[in-house]
């Protein structure tokens, strides 16, 4: 299973609901949170080629995008394959 990474702020509800749904599909993750602090929030931009919302969500190498992103994803019924690949 690829490693799951996800840039958070504390006070973010779209942050809380990703965070949400890979707790509930059992996928251990990374959180970054971003709060007050610059430099990992310029890092998770350029990781996610200008992405300045959170969350930001990768899934090893591939960037999902934010919250709304990954529940497509998990509609789709294309969460779990990217998650076991």
């Amino acid at each position: 299973m690829p490693s799951v990474t996800i840039y958070t702020k504390s006070t973010c509800g779209y942050c809380m609901r990703a965070k949400t749904l890979l707790t509930q599909k059992k996928v251990a993750y990374d959180e970054i949170s971003v709060d007050g602090d610059a430099s990992a929030q310029q890092q998770m931009a350029k990781r996610a080629n200008g992405g300045w919302t959170v969350p930001q969500i990768f899934i090893g190498e591939t960037h999902v995008g934010g919250c709304d992103d990954l529940y497509a994803l998990e509609r789709a019924g294309k969460l779990d394959a990217l998650l076991s690949a």
